[in-house]
């Protein structure tokens, strides 16, 4: 079964943006709704630098954890 099978992450919903302190901050549609702190802000840093756009915003919608049960709007 493929992922994003209804390409809903074509939209970028997902954003982010990291603070002079270190901590990244997830956005959905504009609302904050996560807060990264180290040492998972590395490893996503990491792993968001060798992503393509569409490849980030799966990697963020798996981070989140809520988006993956197919009835958000």
């Amino acid at each position: 079964m493929p992922i994003d099978q209804r390409h809903k992450l074509d939209d970028e919903l997902f954003s982010y943006r990291v603070s002079k302190d270190r901590k990244v901050f997830i956005f959905w549609r504009g609302k904050q709704i996560m807060i990264l702190k180290d040492p998972a802000v590395s490893k996503f840093m990491r792993e968001v630098a060798d992503a393509d756009p569409h490849q980030a915003q799966l990697l963020i919608a798996k981070l989140t954890g809520n988006f993956k049960h197919g009835n958000e709007r």
